[in-house]
């Protein structure tokens, strides 16, 4: 990768990872509803904003219902779930299992196409799920009053960015930015009616609404911006990389800030977990550098 691209990547991975910071903090505060409506509605506005300068259209009439099946899948239900865990899990802990999303959206794709997967596919499944086990198994958190629900709801969400990703593969072709807007539109919708389900906690500070705003506009829609301009730039195979690094970031801001232990479970269940991740998708570093290398002649 170029310099530029390199920064790009670095700077996606910790806003991407900061992500979970932000939400384990304003989580407890706001409830899991308001946060993730705050969220969404802030991504919205400002992509709207964004769409507006740069005179992108959504199209609505044509793709509204496209936008609500991805709204629903890849932002308002795992946002909500992630959320959810967020009131008992460390911003670490939620970083990691994020990251099994490739894990399941590998899955969810072979049996949406009816294919059966490959035995080294199969291989980083198994890998996955021991990391999974390594990881809940020996975290402090896990023995934590609701850390069962918390954690199922947070593998919940990863398999929700399974689903968004083969969905999206299969869908018509819509242009990547118009996806993210108007999923974060259809988001905003759709997670209204969990507000009567889940009442904010206690009122917010400024500090914290601020967060929420970071969270909304920076992690949200500079994130996708971002992500875009990698895809663009080196390619899906190269951008994939960001899912081996927002881990790393997550634990670094969760123990920074949040004073969270990092033990040897956290350490030996994420790089289990990343191998899996890594034998599953197909990804090879090899392959991204060659492939860069090919692209550049």
């Amino acid at each position: 990768m170029e310099l530029a691209s390199v920064i790009r990547l670095l700077l996606l991975s910790a806003i991407w990872g900061s992500s979970f910071l932000f939400m384990r903090i304003a989580a407890p505060v706001l409830g899991p509803a308001m946060l993730i409506e705050l969220r969404v509605g802030f991504a919205a506005l400002f992509l709207l904003l964004v769409g507006y300068f740069l005179k992108k259209k959504l199209n609505l009439k044509q793709h509204w219902r496209h936008y609500f099946i991805l709204g629903f899948f890849n932002s308002a239900l795992p946002f909500l779930l992630l959320a959810y865990a967020a009131q008992t899990l460390s911003a670490s802990l939620l970083s990691i299992l994020n990251a099994t999303a490739p894990i399941w959206g590998a899955i969810i794709s072979a049996l949406w196409l009816r294919q059966a997967l490959p035995g080294k596919k199969v291989l980083g499944l198994v890998i996955g799920v021991v990391g999974v086990a390594i990881l809940v198994g020996f975290d402090n958190a896990s023995i934590e009053p609701g850390a069962k629900l918390a954690i199922a709801a947070s593998i919940g969400a990863a398999v929700c960015y399974g689903i968004a990703s083969s969905y999206a593969h299969s869908a018509k072709s819509v242009e990547p930015f118009a996806n993210a807007h108007g999923g974060m539109w259809a988001s905003t919708i759709l997670v209204l009616p969990a507000l009567l389900f889940f009442p904010v906690v206690e009122t917010p500070s400024s500090n914290l609404l601020l967060s929420v705003v970071f969270l909304g506009v920076v992690c949200s829609g500079v994130a996708y911006l971002l992500y875009y301009r990698l895809i663009s730039d080196v390619g899906a195979s190269s951008a994939l990389t960001v899912t081996f690094l927002i881990p790393i970031f997550g634990i670094f801001w969760g123990s920074v800030f949040l004073q969270e232990s990092i033990g040897w479970s956290t350490v030996v269940g994420t790089m289990i977990i990343l191998l899996g991740t890594a034998l599953v998708t197909g990804f090879s570093p090899r392959q991204v550098f060659a492939a860069r290398k090919s692209k550049s002649k």
